[in-house]
Order: C-alpha cells, then structure tokens, then sequence
C-alpha cells in the first residue's frame, strides 16, 4: 500500500494572498498527519510565491513527521537541504513564468550538475529524489547521476482522465496509466524506489495507487481544495480510504 504525502505549499498560498500569519503550515501539517497523512512535502521556490523560508525551518525543527523538500537544483536550495536535512530532497524543474511545476526534470539536459547536486545532498545525509517524467532515457539518467528515488510526473494521466468525463478506463487515460506503470517498472529493475505524483485527485487516484511496487503518492492541491469545505483532516482521511481502497482492489 502506497504511503501518502501530502504537499502543503497551498495553505500557504492562502496566507500568502494577504502576506499575513494565517493560515498556519504547520497547522496544516499537523492536521495532515493526524488525517492519515505518512508525512508532508514542501516546495520551496525561487519566487517564494507561496511556502517561505521561515516556514521550512520551523517545519525541520519543530514538526516530528517526514518531511519531504521539493527544490530546484540551484546551490541556494542544495544549502537549505543541507540545513534542514529533510527525510528527502526532490529535484524539480521550476521557472518564474510557470503556474505549478509543468513536466518532468530533464536529467540528461544537465546530467553534470544533477549528479554533482545529488552528491552533495548524500554527504550531507540527505536522500535525492528527481520529479521526472515517465520516459526511460530519464530514468535510467536519473540512475546513473546516483539518485535513490524517482517520482513519476501523473499530469498527463490526470489530464487524459479528466478530458474523458473523469474516466479512468478511457482509452486515452489507460494509455498514460501504462507509462507510467512501465516507468515503475524500469524505476525497481534499477533499484530505485517509485514514487508519483502531481495532479492526483479523488477521481484519478485509484489506478496509480494500484500500481504494483509503488511506495509513496505526493498529493496537494487536490487535497487542499476539498479542505476548503470539509477541513484538512478530513480531507486527508478521504484520500487515505481512495488509495486503501486501491489497494485492496489491487491485493484482491
């Protein structure tokens, strides 16, 4: 069964619209783990559009969950990793320009600097994860530059899923869903561990959190959004029972 982590960038983001104290990440995370949560992820940008470095540091020193650290590979962000030592550091691709985080790093673009970052954060005691897309080159790149973790990119399973009327046995969908479950696949054979995320919701999520070897789902704005009207906690607690349903679907 997949453990869930539950990305909090967009309570912050709340905050963020009135540059004011609430509301509270680490409420949130709180409410995340006490929902069913396993840990919480963060993504701290170079803008600083929404989770701030203030925030980081108090989630490192006072929140007693995991805590995953989204970054982009810049030494500005390899120095906070190194600081905070978050149970895991995910490289991410990120440009001022983009809404949310729009693809996969390209690992054989910049396979040097990637390997080299990747390095420092394993002197340090941190372990690397790379946000990538469900393509094999990537992988296997991912590989060689040393990282322990890859988290598929699911946008575009999402997308195929939500531009069919939310139906996940669409052709088109079922297409996406093979991609990325061949990306698990290629990701054990390396002796990697498998994550995905990015765009799960409570219509979309089942079929991913069936797939075989599959360790960690990272889900935010999804559950975030359903927070507004029913609270974080249960929030949580629905997208739990989504994937422990997945999952016995799947063992059965």
């Amino acid at each position: 069964m997949a453990l869930l982590c539950v990305n909090i960038d967009h309570v912050a983001t709340v905050r963020q619209a009135r540059r004011t104290y609430e509301p509270s990440p680490m409420h949130a995370a709180h409410e995340a783990m006490a929902g069913g949560a396993h840990g919480i992820t963060v993504h701290l940008r170079e803008d600083r559009r929404h989770v701030q470095d203030a925030d980081v540091l108090a989630l490192a020193d006072a929140f007693r969950g995991k805590l995953n650290f989204e970054m982009a590979a810049t030494d500005e962000m390899v120095a906070m990793a190194l600081r905070i030592r978050p149970a895991m550091a995910m490289l991410v691709p990120e440009g001022r320009h983009e809404v949310t985080t729009e693809g996969g790093l390209d690992v054989i673009a910049q396979e040097a600097r990637v390997r080299e970052v990747i390095a420092r954060l394993a002197a340090g005691g941190v372990r690397a994860s790379i946000f990538i897309d469900a393509v094999p080159a990537q992988i296997e790149a991912a590989r060689r530059c040393g990282a322990g973790v890859c988290e598929v990119h699911t946008g575009p399973w999402a997308h195929a899923v939500h531009d069919h009327g939310d139906r996940c046995d669409a052709p088109a969908a079922q297409a996406e869903l093979a991609k990325v479950r061949e990306a698990g696949r290629a990701i054990g054979a390396l002796g990697m561990q498998f994550n995905a995320g990015h765009a799960l919701n409570y219509a979309n999520v089942g079929p991913v959190a069936a797939l075989p070897g599959l360790a960690e789902l990272h889900i935010g704005h999804a559950i975030v959004s359903r927070a507004v009207f029913s609270g974080l906690r249960t929030a949580v607690a629905d997208m739990r029972a989504a994937i422990d349903r997945a999952a016995g679907v799947h063992s059965g």
